[in-house]
Formats: structure tokens, C-alpha cells, sequence
């Protein structure tokens, strides 16, 4: 499933011999990773070498309590212990249906301790009937939760559920003599299972391994300056691959997690290091965070003027990757000013942007992004026709490794950078001609005052565009989409607003938009047709 990180093979000319011969070492060059060994192959291990360093230092914040790295671990091997009693063995799946909380923290490092997968959903926002779907994929019948969270449970679970802070309730923080490090899990033991929405209405559970989060957590750039004396800020839902970025991230180098409440900007304001997508970063002004030091962003489109407005501010790094490439498999330091790209694969993954027929584009050429490597997970739990279709042989890097289509397109700029152009299914068709969405956005992005847009299809004939903030200069908007692009991608209306709503995971809710939109369309029928266009 995976490559060594010290395998540095030539990709297979077989794969290559059809473009010019001075393309090919490019190709290869601009489009694998460097070549670094994390230092832990699963990352509890690399946690429980922190306890040793600093066993004292604070490893979390919540809720105007802390808890020690030592704290931390003692009561996770108490708690995993207590597991294993309950019948949780090596390789199993188990349910972490929570909310940010400390007692999320050790039942997450207790379920690793096992040597066992955690399967994080946030009990407060999904509904119950997804939960029991979760639930039936899952190897253990065990469900760790919240006291506070009962009421939220499927049936199913109302048997065999563990409150987990109930259970820390139950002994004093540091009383138990248990300080010992458990070593069950390999690096190719599941480290998590998380659920994204399926096309089927069922979710799909992506199966991660150690050694693909060891790939992302524990070499540069994905270290995100995470140290010990340095804040990182929990504000991802769990239920986000994200988060996972920002939790096991930062306790994996022994810096201190601030787990947020209801007010992020709070948190944010006291951070160093942030984790976020770029809705969630847009709510904040730079001016908020004065000890910020690094920021990444990834999961949705960055604007231009987000990155740039931030890379003046600190270190600002903009990524790319579905969750069955571990989070994200590009990082790139934007400069201000600068074009904005994703940069380049990170270490030990591998990126090639492909024809429709699977084979490599010329550089330059806009084509569908596979990635290959170190970060592409183990497919998707109980569901081998789906991971079959999804992920494909790699023919670059031979042998059993595994490519998985990321319906991201892409292209190759002159220096070696991936552009990211928007989604595959972002392409629409519109009186007959096709049209990419993140396109139109990114033309409106150069309006006056815009610092984002989101463009949707109505109907067969009509584009709608939203933009913020409110006092975004919508005529000058639509002035530069008019002079990018052809007639049929201007959209017919455009709105500004102060905020983009948000999904729970922290991206454009564009459903809601959508709705909105319908209702302006109603609206709009009234009006004459010149006032109708902006309402």
C-alpha cells in the first residue's frame, strides 16, 4: 500500500516513454516528494517519548483545566487497560463518539495503546441515525463517550457504551502506578477510520494507518513548528481528518493543545501554531493573533487575498489532499504576493496529473491529480469493490504500490508548482457549454474589496455567485469575471455577504447558499432586471 521512504527508484519509463524525452526527468522531479524518515512509526510512541522528556509540561487546555503529559498518560494506560478488560484487541475498530473535551484526548490515546483504531464522530452535530451506521461497520460494539452525550447515542449503543469522564471521574489524575507505555499496534496498524460522506448516502469509512499519519505528523513541513512552549489550537471538529492534524500533531511533539470552546477567536488569539480551513481562517483578522507563528490551511479552495493577507503575518502554508491521502499530501510556504499555488507533494508521496485515459499530461496541461506514496491509505472498512474502483496500481512507482484518484485538477506551472483548478465534479454545464466553478470564483476573487467567492449552479442556464465580505465591490466583481472569462461563466447574480455559512467541519455549507439563492431567485422575478442583478 505504501512506499519505503528510502525507496528512490526511477519511475518506470513505460509509464513516461510518450512525452518528450525532456519532460520525462521533470516529471518525475516536480512530482515526487523528498525522501525523510519520521521519527516513530506510530504515533503514540513518538507521544510517549514526550512523557519522558517533559513528563510535567502542560499537553492540554480545556475548559479552565490543564492536564500534564504525564497526567495524560497515565490515565490513558488506565483507561486502555480497562479497554482490553472489555474485550478491545489489537486491530479493532472502536467509536469515539465526544466533543472536544480532555476526556476526548484519553480516550483517543487509550484506544491507540491498544493497538486498536478510534473512529471519531462529534455525537452532538450527527444525527443518531448516522451514528448507527458507523456503529454496524465497526469491530467492537464498545462506544466511548460523554456523560453529556447519552441522550445523543443510537439505540445500539445505549448497551455497551463507556462515559469517559465517568471513568477518569473514578481516580484521582495521579494516583495510579501505571506509567508504563504500551507497545500492541505496528506501524501498519490502523491508526483511525475516518468517515466521509458517501455518494451512496452511506458514509465511507477511510481506513489510516500509523505509518501513513507518522508521513504527515513527524516530517517537515507537516510539523507546523509544533514544539514544546508553543500553543496549538484544537478548533477542528473531530470528525474531520483535520483534526487529527491538530491533535496527535501537536502532543506528538510536545507542544500544548488548546482545545476551544464555543468562542474559537478566543483560542485562536492565544495560539502559535493553527490548523484550519480557509472559511474558518477568513472569520479571523491577523490583528487577533499576535503570537501566531504558523499557519496551514487546506480542505477547500484558499483565495489569493486570504493568503496573502496572512503570509504577511507569519509563516502561511497552503495544502491540498482528500482523507485517503492522509490529510494532505502538498504544502506550500505562500509568499505574499506571490501566485498561489499548493506547492509540491510532501515527503515520501507522489503527485502525477493525468489524461482521461490515465496516462501523464505534458507539463503545463491541465489534467485530473493522482497521488501515490507514503500517504495513501489502506482503502475504505468493508468495502473492497469502492476501494478497488478508487484506488488504482501506480504504474510511476511499480511494484504493489497503490495511486488514489483525488478528482482534484491540476497543473504543472513553469517552476514546478501544482495550480489547483477546482474539482472534477465542479464542472458544470451551462446553455451547453461547460464551465469550472472554481474558476469563476477565482475571477471574481480579483474584485475590489473581495476577500472570497463561491460560485453555484441554479439551473441549467444560470450561475450564482456569493462574495465576502458585504462591502466587496460586486460591479468590479463582475467586471473582472467579464474579462477572464467567456460570457456564459459571468453569473447572472451575485451576492455579498458579511460571513459564508459553515458545515460542521469547518467548510462553505454551499447546500445552504444554494437554498438562499432559490429564495433570491423568487425575490429577484419582481424587480426589474437591472436592480435584480445584485440582490
Amino acid at each position: 500500500m505504501s512506499v519505503s521512504p528510502t525507496d528512490k527508484a526511477a519511475f518506470s519509463l513505460n509509464a513516461l516513454g510518450h512525452l518528450p524525452a525532456e519532460q520525462q526527468g521533470k516529471f518525475e522531479h516536480w512530482g515526487r516528494g523528498a525522501s525523510a524518515t519520521p521519527s516513530h512509526g506510530c504515533v503514540h510512541h513518538a507521544i510517549e517519548m514526550q512523557v519522558a522528556l517533559a513528563p510535567q509540561a502542560v499537553a492540554a487546555e480545556w475548559a479552565g483545566q490543564r492536564i500534564s503529559y504525564e497526567q495524560l498518560n497515565r490515565q490513558a494506560n488506565r483507561l486502555a487497560a480497562h479497554l482490553i478488560e472489555q474485550g478491545v484487541r489489537r486491530g479493532d475498530t472502536v467509536a469515539l463518539f465526544v466533543e472536544r473535551s480532555i476526556p476526548m484526548l484519553v480516550g483517543l490515546l487509550a484506544v491507540l495503546k491498544v493497538g486498536a483504531a478510534y473512529v471519531p464522530q462529534d455525537a452532538r452535530i450527527v444525527p443518531p441515525l448516522q451514528l448507527a451506521r458507523v456503529l454496524e461497520s465497526l469491530s467492537s460494539p464498545l462506544v466511548l463517550t460523554l456523560s453529556n452525550l447519552k441522550d445523543c447515542l443510537p439505540s445500539a449503543a445505549m448497551q455497551s457504551h463507556l462515559c469517559l469522564d465517568e471513568f477518569l471521574a473514578q481516580e484521582p489524575w495521579v494516583a495510579q502506578d501505571n506509567n508504563r507505555p504500551f507497545s500492541a499496534a505496528d506501524t501498519d496498524d490502523l491508526c483511525f477510520v475516518l468517515f466521509t460522506s458517501g455518494t451512496t448516502g452511506r458514509p465511507n469509512g477511510v481506513r489510516v494507518s500509523h505509518r501513513n499519519l507518522c508521513n504527515v505528523l513527524l516530517t517537515e513541513p507537516g510539523r507546523m513548528g509544533m514544539a514544546p512552549g508553543r500553543n496549538v489550537g484544537q478548533i477542528l471538529n473531530i470528525g474531520f481528518d483535520m483534526a487529527a492534524w491538530e491533535i496527535l500533531g501537536c502532543l506528538a511533539q510536545g507542544a500544548t493543545l488548546l482545545i476551544r470552546g464555543k468562542d474559537f477567536a478566543q483560542t485562536a488569539a492565544r495560539c502559535h501554531v493553527l490548523i484550519a480551513t480557509p472559511s474558518i481562517l477568513a472569520t479571523l483578522a491577523p490583528e487577533q493573533c499576535p503570537d501566531l507563528k504558523v499557519v496551514a490551511v487546506a480542505g477547500e479552495p484558499c483565495s489569493q487575498a486570504l493568503a496573502d493577507r496572512w503570509a504577511g503575518h507569519c509563516e502561511f502554508y497552503n495544502g491540498c489532499g482528500p482523507t485517503e491521502t492522509t490529510i494532505v499530501n502538498t504544502l506550500h510556504r505562500h509568499a505574499p504576493g506571490a501566485a498561489l499555488t499548493i506547492g509540491r507533494p510532501t515527503p515520501n508521496n507522489t503527485v502525477y496529473v493525468l489524461d482521461a485515459e490515465g496516462r501523464a499530461c505534458e507539463l503545463g496541461a491541465t489534467g485530473e491529480m493522482w497521488a501515490g506514496g507514503a500517504g495513501v491509505t489502506a482503502g475504505y472498512l468493508n468495502n473492497p469493490a469502492l476501494t478497488q474502483e478508487r484506488y488504482r496500481p501506480d504504474p510511476f512507482l511499480g511494484g504493489d504500490a497503490l495511486m488514489f484518484r483525488t478528482r482534484d485538477l491540476g497543473r504543472w506551472t513553469f517552476d514546478g508548482q501544482l495550480e489547483h483548478l477546482g474539482r472534477v465534479d465542479d464542472q458544470v454545464k451551462v446553455r451547453g457549454f461547460r464551465v469550472e466553478l472554481d474558476a469563476v470564483s477565482r475571477a471574481l476573487e480579483a474584485g475590489e474589496g473581495c476577500a472570497q467567492a463561491v460560485t453555484l449552479k441554479l439551473d441549467d442556464r444560470t450561475l450564482v455567485a456569493f462574495v465576502v465580505p458585504a462591502s466587496a465591490n460586486v460591479d468590479d466583481c463582475k467586471h473582472q469575471c467579464e474579462q477572464q472569462l467567456a460570457y456564459y461563466c459571468v453569473p447572472s447574480v451575485i451576492c455579498a455577504v458579511e460571513h459564508f455559512p459553515l458545515t460542521a467541519r469547518g467548510k462553505i455549507d454551499k447546500a445552504l447558499l444554494l437554498q438562499q439563492a432559490r429564495k433570491r431567485q423568487v425575490a429577484r422575478l419582481a424587480l426589474p432586471a437591472e436592480e435584480a442583478m445584485y440582490v
